[in-house]
């Protein structure tokens, strides 16, 4: 998503803070530093990484529906990897 904003008077100065004193490299990352914030502070988006594996989870689903993909046996893979098995005993 782009979004275009302008700030002036006090947020402009807090975002520029930010910057002079090294807590981010933009304004820009300023503002994700405070989107970060605001959800660790209210929950808005829980365990985003979770939902990230789930979504690649899914297309990689989609994928192997589609033919695009093929699994692979333990069997297949070891053979494919032989150097896999010495992990697999410890």
């Amino acid at each position: 998503m782009k979004t275009t904003i302008a700030f002036e008077g006090y947020l402009d100065l807090v975002l520029q803070r930010a910057v002079d004193l090294g807590i981010a490299r933009s304004k820009t990352d300023a503002i994700r530093l405070g989107v970060f914030e605001l959800n660790n502070k209210y929950h808005l988006a829980e365990q985003p990484e979770t939902n990230l594996v789930i979504k690649k989870m899914q297309k990689l689903d989609d994928e192997t529906r589609a033919g695009k993909r093929k699994t692979l046996s333990e069997e297949d893979v070891l053979k494919k990897y032989p150097h896999l098995r010495k992990t697999m005993k410890g």
